[in-house]
């Protein structure tokens, strides 16, 4: 599949909120919650004011000029937060598009930029019976805390 990634431009922030839901991982069995629930203070730090903050970098994925998936980073009290001095990443892909390594692209091309920027690592958090956590540990993150049902994970640059 042909795909491009790019920067997102300050106009397109606001896709944010729907790839915040689309991060939501849903267990297998599961129904997924109300839209809502990205109005949380929980999650609403991953997107609120994205922009303003030096640490906030986003990237796109588009399939034939339609935006499919994003990767976003900033430095945040987020799930997977490690210090403040390292950026947390947030991915998604509409299901459509997931398992096509489009997602293993876009979290390479958001490390090579954080390297770029001299940032010495980057965190996340992942839910244990996410299929993500095969990607995210192949790409070369590494588990470094975990809680009932999350995996913290970090990646040195």
């Amino acid at each position: 599949m042909d795909y491009a990634i790019r920067e997102i431009a300050e106009e397109e922030y606001p896709l944010l909120e729907d790839f915040l839901y689309e991060a939501i991982f849903v267990p297998e069995g599961m129904s997924a919650p109300s839209k809502s629930i990205i109005n949380q203070p929980e999650l609403q730090v991953y997107i609120a004011n994205f922009g303003k903050e030096k640490g906030d970098i986003g990237l796109l994925a588009e399939v034939g000029g339609k935006i499919i998936g994003a990767v976003w980073v900033r430095v945040m009290d987020d799930y997977g937060h490690i210090d403040n001095d390292t950026p947390s990443f947030a991915i998604s892909l509409y299901k459509e598009y997931r398992g096509l390594g489009i997602g293993t692209t876009l979290m390479k091309e958001m490390l090579c930029i954080l390297k770029n920027r001299e940032y010495k690592q980057a965190s996340l958090a992942v839910q244990k019976a996410n299929y993500a956590v095969r990607m995210y540990l192949k790409i070369g993150f590494e588990i470094v805390d975990e809680n009932d049902e999350e995996y913290i994970m970090l990646y040195r640059l």
